[in-house]
């Protein structure tokens, strides 16, 4: 068995798909042309997106993620941290938490995207020394 996928269910399939794009530089994996599924090219495990009205279809009735309480986050790696904290601000994310220097060795910072989902932007770990 293999991890595939995680799918954010959003109102706006395209829309999403553009943000990320823009804001944290990961490429167009696929866009259904019903507009209602789509996939970043994230590597092995995919980031993907479907719509709520399509998740209603299917008999499910998912709840609009809360910024403030959330249940969950998803975590970009860069060696620039600060360069992609810009890159989203600029792209129109809200910041949650600027730049940090975090005591286990790693930058971390974290903004929210336009359907209000917890997203970190971190360097790799860097391993104790000592």
């Amino acid at each position: 068995m293999i991890f595939r996928y995680t799918i954010l269910y959003v109102e706006d399939v395209p829309a999403t798909l553009a943000f990320f794009e823009r804001a944290f530089d990961v490429p167009r994996g696929f866009l259904h042309e019903s507009g209602d599924y789509a996939e970043l090219a994230t590597g092995a495990t995919k980031l993907a997106f479907s719509s709520v009205a399509l998740m209603r279809q299917l008999g499910k009735s998912p709840s609009a993620p809360q910024i403030k309480a959330p249940s969950f986050e998803i975590a970009f790696e860069t060696d620039d941290v600060a360069a992609a904290l810009s890159r989203a601000r600029a792209a129109g994310a809200q910041v949650v938490q600027e730049l940090r220097e975090e005591p286990w060795g790693q930058t971390t910072a974290y903004v929210s995207d336009p359907n209000g989902y917890l997203i970190e932007l971190c360097s790799p770990v860097q391993p104790q020394v000592g």
